[in-house]
């Protein structure tokens, strides 16, 4: 049996991230073994946010507030959530989430979700689409807008 301790992780800085989305970002699971669950710990500081806003179809995910009180923006408004609480997001856009930090301090929060592979996310503000089948990294992810819809038999005949 694998472990870690949280308060050991170290964090990537992507600074590439436009602004608003500079978090660091500490993904674990494959590193204790995990193969069905995946885990990271976002670190955010002031103004910035997990990722999009977005839901997802075929895996749930979960969210544990480690630190910080980040504001949670779900599909009936934006709430505030304190250390310790657990959100779950089903799977469709009932699900729909994404986490800001709105405070003067750094927040941390644990996302962990079910890996079934491929994976699809929508991102309503942006009307994007991405399909990640295996690692997002290496595979043949796509990421379209919708009104890039094309016919199902399109290049076919």
């Amino acid at each position: 049996m694998k472990r870690i301790n949280l308060g050991d992780l170290e964090f990537e800085r992507y600074e590439a991230r436009p602004e608003g989305y500079k978090a660091g970002i500490a993904s674990f699971g494959k590193s204790i073994g995990a193969t069905m669950l995946g885990a990271t710990v976002y670190e955010l500081p002031p103004g910035q946010s997990v990722g999009p806003y977005h839901y997802e179809y075929g895996n749930e995910e979960w969210a544990l507030v480690l630190q910080g009180r980040p504001t949670l923006r779900r599909p009936n408004g934006d709430e505030p959530v304190e250390p310790l609480d657990v959100i779950c997001f089903p799977v469709g856009p009932e699900g729909a989430h994404n986490f800001t930090n709105q405070t003067d301090e750094t927040v941390r929060v644990l996302l962990l979700s079910t890996m079934v592979d491929p994976a699809l996310a929508v991102y309503p503000d942006s009307d994007k689409i991405g399909v990640f089948p295996g690692d997002e990294h290496h595979g043949d992810h796509v990421m379209v807008r919708r009104e890039s819809h094309v016919d199902y038999y399109d290049r076919e005949t």
